[in-house]
């Protein structure tokens, strides 16, 4: 049986020696790599072709629904999200951004390796309570589907909405993403107005609410 090659990303470092010994007991099964955060997880999936990442959903930086979306246009590696959230509009996003899989970190090891099994073999897998969640919520609309949040906002957008609500400032973004100051507040102005959010206190909320960070 052909070995799974495993990338694992989680900006806990307990966590990710968890799921490593966790993995290591799974004949198939074989860890290539860590990283701490998103953007760390697309380089090292470019650099080390696993066949499945594990990703943590509420990471520093770039979170793991952003990472999933940028890691997928280079890399056909298949993700599973990992987290602590059943929100609805996570798994929603989630899905969306091209995750194969969404695993509740209070899940079983013996749901760990169904999930993996089953996304390795094509199939797309929930966690129960995910499942529950998502579908009580499509109920709950009437079955209509609505256009998130989320998407009045571009990518680059988004991960830099991340990094004002976690308080770096425009000369820190800047240095960060390798664009001028001038860039990122060209960008922030423009998120502020798509979103009619104009302070910090509310770019935070929205931030909470739509999944961009975890709420404390």
């Amino acid at each position: 049986m052909k070995t799974i090659r495993i990338l694992l990303t989680d900006d806990h470092a307990i966590m990710r020696a968890g799921l490593r010994s966790l993995l290591q007991q799974m004949p198939t099964v074989e860890v290539v790599g860590e990283a701490a955060d998103g953007l760390e997880a697309c380089r090292l999936a470019r650099a080390l072709h696993p066949d499945l990442v594990l990703m943590d959903i509420s990471m520093a930086t770039m979170n793991g629904l952003e990472a999933t979306q940028q890691l997928l246009k280079s890399s056909p590696a298949r993700v599973i999200i990992l987290s602590m959230h059943a929100n609805p509009e996570y798994v929603q996003r989630a899905l969306k951004a091209g995750a194969s899989g969404y695993l509740l970190k209070d899940a079983a090891a013996g749901e760990l390796e169904l999930a993996i099994d089953s996304v390795i073999k094509g199939d797309t897998y929930l966690s129960p309570a995910v499942s529950n969640a998502v579908i009580a919520n499509y109920l709950g609309r009437g079955g209509g589907a609505q256009e998130p949040e989320l998407e009045k906002l571009t990518p680059r957008q988004r991960q830099i909405l991340q990094l004002i609500v976690e308080g770096k400032t425009s000369k820190a973004i800047a240095q960060m993403l390798h664009v001028s100051i001038k860039t990122v507040d060209a960008h922030r102005a423009e998120l502020m107005r798509r979103l009619d959010i104009h302070d910090i206190a509310g770019l935070v909320r929205y931030a909470v609410r739509t999944g961009i960070i975890a709420p404390e």
